[in-house]
């Protein structure tokens, strides 16, 4: 079975050619899993934990193979929020929730959650239930990371510390 151990930092070289394998966001996050890729071949995957396989990743190995990670359709809950005070207000709302949220051009997107969605409606936002694929933002959801806070010493904010929630 081939083992993909690294994140291609480059694009794929000239000639190169790349299987694609599709997952959902949940498998993209998990770092090891043995899975079967679009052709049919069973394949490992091996990365760093904490580090989410985004849709056009290329992975490789040490043989030189290389192989193209895509974002399955998955059921997700879409808002498509024209108002822009609502959508921030959304926007919000999830955030506080720390739950995965893909941010887009109109439009707030999650795994479906009834919850979430309730609290939505009662903002005033329209959820719908589609299949597309899940891209949240970097960070929010990564254990470990996201917290660090840039300390700027122009102002006097060294009384403010643990006061921004």
């Amino acid at each position: 079975m081939k083992i993909f151990t690294n994140i291609l930092e480059t694009d794929l070289p000239n000639g190169a050619q790349s299987e694609t394998i599709s997952l959902s966001f949940d498998e993209r996050k998990r770092g090891r899993l043995k899975i079967t890729t679009d052709n049919g071949n069973d394949v490992g995957i091996q990365i760093e934990r904490g580090q989410v396989l985004r849709h056009g990743t290329v992975l490789t190995n040490s043989d030189g193979e290389y192989l193209t990670i895509l974002a399955s359709n998955e059921s997700v809950s879409t808002a498509k929020v024209e108002n822009a005070t609502l959508f921030a207000r959304g926007c919000y709302h999830l955030g506080n929730r720390h739950v995965p949220l893909q941010i887009g051009e109109g439009f707030l997107r999650f795994q479906e959650d009834y919850v979430l969605e309730d609290m939505l409606h009662g903002l005033g936002i329209h959820v719908q239930h589609e299949q597309a694929p899940f891209e949240p933002e970097n960070g929010a959801y990564a254990p470990g990371t996201g917290h660090h806070h840039g300390h700027s010493h122009d102002h006097d904010d060294d009384h403010h510390h643990g006061h921004h929630h």
